[in-house]
């Protein structure tokens, strides 16, 4: 379904902050202190996995201390919508992953499904080792076993969350903190 920019807007005006910009910001120089400490001296190949993924791509690179190579994938099961369905990959990495640490970072790790299947890919195609960062991880039961991150940055209740580059139908992923669509 799609939706209007005043609604949009309505449903921002509307919604419950989670964390402030201040508190995104914080974690994500823990997450970038953590990810360095752990991937110094590897030349990761980091993956953006678009387009939620863009944002916490955008403001985690400029706190990594090592060199790397950045490349993206885009898999989506959403389209814009409220759920997810099967995953249709848009564009696969245009580096070779064979041999090498890959870091994904992305938005949010839900129930999991698009993470999975991608963090499957890059162990499919040669990866040596395979690390995510997600800025938020959603508290609930339905994740997919197979998914996992070992750099999360805030944790949520089970809510329809927005910002940071999370979405409300296509737009919001501008708001400048976490927040959660009203009633949901």
């Amino acid at each position: 379904m799609t939706v209007t920019a005043a609604e949009a807007s309505r449903v921002f005006a509307e919604a419950d902050c989670l964390h402030s910009g201040a508190e995104v910001e914080r974690a994500l120089a823990a997450m970038a202190q953590a990810i360095n400490r752990e991937l110094e001296g590897r030349e990761p190949l980091v993956l953006c996995v678009m387009t939620g993924g863009l944002v916490v791509a955008g403001q985690l690179l400029t706190r990594f201390t090592f060199p790397l190579h950045l490349d993206f994938v885009h898999a989506t099961r959403y389209r814009g919508e409220t759920s997810g369905g099967d995953i249709h990959w848009l564009v696969e990495p245009h580096r070779t992953l064979e041999g090498r640490t890959v870091l994904l970072l992305d938005d949010i790790l839900d129930e999991g499904h698009t993470l999975a299947a991608i963090q499957d890919y890059c162990r499919g195609n040669g990866a040596r080792e395979v690390y995510t960062a997600v800025l938020v991880e959603k508290l609930h039961d339905r994740k997919n076993p197979r998914a996992k991150a070992e750099f999360i940055g805030l944790r949520v209740e089970d809510r329809y969350v927005f910002g940071y580059g999370m979405d409300y139908k296509d737009y919001l992923r501008n708001a400048p903190g976490i927040y959660a669509v009203k009633g949901s």
